[in-house]
């Protein structure tokens, strides 16, 4: 926490862009060479998505320490666009060069970005996250899923139930506090993958803050392993950096947009994604349902609609799982028109799709574009996922 920053932090520094652009050279060569390459990331990388850093000169603790308030301006982590940082992250993963992330953050950029779940290990959590005490399910949230803390910092629940058939359970957030211990599977994950790495590179992190500082140690320290540095103060680690040209003094957009130049890359536009089930539940006496559930790529629930409005009915539904009543009156079929509310954290304007009857369940993808205010809308068949 605060107490963890000096009183007065360490300068930053900046090399040239010259500077930065030889050494993108050598580490995209790297990247292309590499059997294993991981990536481990800290608060630096959101910084130009107008979300603080801890140790930099403005940085949350240092501040703190300092008896200073933070920042009014800064973005909230539900309205930040993922960064050149992220974007460029998701590109190295599609292209299967990036092998795994390590991230310390818990804005939830990375996932929004489109990191598929199995190649991150969040091990500080992710403030989008939470999950159920008794049963293991996550959720994932376009609000805040953070406990109140009201009673204390150990106190993980969040006010809500798990909605799985017969468990009712506690549902808890994924965040790490201060003197806590990271959940077992994600630091595993992040254990072995900076074994296996044959080049780690480390954006935006001090490198401060065990267990997770010990993850690029480990492939720093191995004989086939190599270790690149970003930030902009000095690390505890920087001795460990193969060679000048893998410790960079530069903001990380700055590098990667370098990095990805060499590679022949291009930095794709963040698009926001969602999915959404369409299910049709038939009834005796045409008492029927239409049943709308947001979910992530690989099946966990996800919360991004505030309501749904089906044309002719008067009140929408406004609890998840939408649930809404539909008559067919001895119609074969109906197009129902569905009007969505999202909870407009990117000012997302509602949007219409329309669902045929005779389709009893459909997956339907939706992408947003921020910059346009636009959607897109496909329908696809839906096959259920093998994960709960």
């Amino acid at each position: 926490m605060a107490n963890s920053a000096p009183t007065v932090a360490e300068a930053e520094r900046f090399e040239t862009d010259q500077a930065i652009s030889l050494k993108a050279k050598d580490i995209a060569n790297l990247i292309k060479h590499s059997k294993h390459f991981i990536v481990f990331t800290g608060a630096g990388i959101s910084t130009s998505a107008g979300i603080p850093d801890f140790r930099g000169p403005d940085g949350v603790w240092t501040l703190r320490k300092q008896k200073r308030d933070a920042p009014s301006k800064a973005t909230s982590t539900l309205q930040a666009i993922p960064t050149p940082t992220h974007m460029a992250l998701v590109k190295l993963q599609n292209r299967g060069l990036l092998k795994y992330l390590v991230s310390q953050n818990c804005d939830g950029l990375h996932r929004k970005s489109g990191i598929a779940p199995e190649m991150i290990s969040e091990l500080h959590g992710n403030s989008n996250r939470e999950y159920c005490r008794d049963c293991g399910k996550e959720y994932i949230r376009d609000f805040r899923a953070v406990a109140p803390y009201t009673k204390t910092v150990t106190d993980h629940r969040t006010g809500r139930k798990c909605s799985m058939p017969g468990c009712n359970g506690v549902l808890l957030d994924t965040i790490i506090n201060f003197g806590e211990c990271l959940f077992e599977q994600p630091l595993k994950l992040a254990r072995e993958h900076g074994k296996k790495a044959d080049f780690c590179l480390v954006l935006g992190s001090s490198l401060t803050v065990p267990p997770a500082c010990t993850i690029p140690e480990i492939a720093g320290k191995s004989k086939r392993g190599k270790l690149g540095i970003c930030n902009l103060q000095s690390t505890p680690l920087d001795h460990l950096v193969d060679g000048e040209s893998m410790r960079v003094f530069a903001r990380t957009d700055d590098l990667m947009i370098a990095v990805m130049g060499h590679l022949g890359l291009e930095i794709p536009q963040f698009v926001l994604r969602r999915q959404l089930t369409v299910k049709l539940v038939m009834g005796e006496r045409d008492r029927n349902q239409v049943i709308l559930q947001g979910v992530d790529v690989d099946g966990t629930p996800s919360t991004f609609l505030k309501s749904v409005r089906l044309e002719g009915c008067r009140r929408p539904a406004v609890t998840e799982p939408f649930t809404l009543s539909l008559r067919m009156d001895g119609q074969e079929e109906l197009r129902l028109k569905l009007e969505l509310e999202f909870m407009g954290n990117y000012l997302e304007p509602n949007v219409e799709i329309v669902h045929s009857t005779q389709c009893s369940e459909r997956l339907y993808l939706l992408e947003y574009s921020p910059y346009t205010r636009e959607w897109q809308v496909v329908a696809k068949d839906y096959s259920r996922p093998s994960a709960q």
